[in-house]
């Protein structure tokens, strides 16, 4: 089982915005991750004009393992690090919930892939990625790849006839 090695919390805003859609008038984006959680309480709206309405939907914890470290590496030498944020519809209540807040793209790409109902991206603020460098720097172990050879295979043996080692290799 990994272990978290790291964990941080974060603050999440998110974009309702009205579309001309006959099946649903609007749709939600995150635009943000806060690198501080700020007071204000989950849901509230932070700023609306004729297009858009801004909220705060609470906060989230982005978590660090040691065995993801090369994917943490890859987000960060993109040159424009990305964070993921997942959410949820459900019924009640407010009409989203926030599920997952990822650092690693191998996990959001799999969010992506999974059918949760709204998945998005946001730049990843500097103070965060500082901290996810200093993860890397502190755990990151290089795997050399060795690529395994196989047996070379006999093809003038014949069916039955002994190999090395006893009968039909065994």
């Amino acid at each position: 089982m990994t272990m978290t090695e790291a964990s941080r919390e974060v603050g999440v805003v998110l974009r309702r915005r009205a579309i001309d859609n006959p099946w649903i008038d609007h749709v939600w984006s995150p635009v943000t991750v806060l690198e501080e959680v700020p007071s204000t309480a989950p849901w509230t709206m932070l700023s609306q004009d004729s297009e858009a309405t801004l909220y705060y939907a609470g906060c989230a914890t982005i978590e660090l393992f040691r065995a993801e470290t090369a994917n943490y590496r890859d987000n960060l030498a993109d040159g424009a690090p990305q964070i993921w944020v997942a959410l949820r519809r459900q019924g009640g209540g407010p009409e989203l919930e926030l599920t997952k807040v990822t650092a690693d793209p191998t996990e959001g790409e799999a969010m992506f892939e999974s059918g949760t109902d709204v998945i998005g991206t946001v730049p990843m603020p500097p103070d965060i990625a500082s901290w996810v460098a200093a993860f890397v720097d502190k755990f990151h172990v290089e795997h050399v790849f060795h690529k395994r050879t196989r047996d070379r295979v006999n093809v003038d043996r014949k069916p039955g006839e002994d190999l090395p080692g006893g009968k039909d290799g065994a």
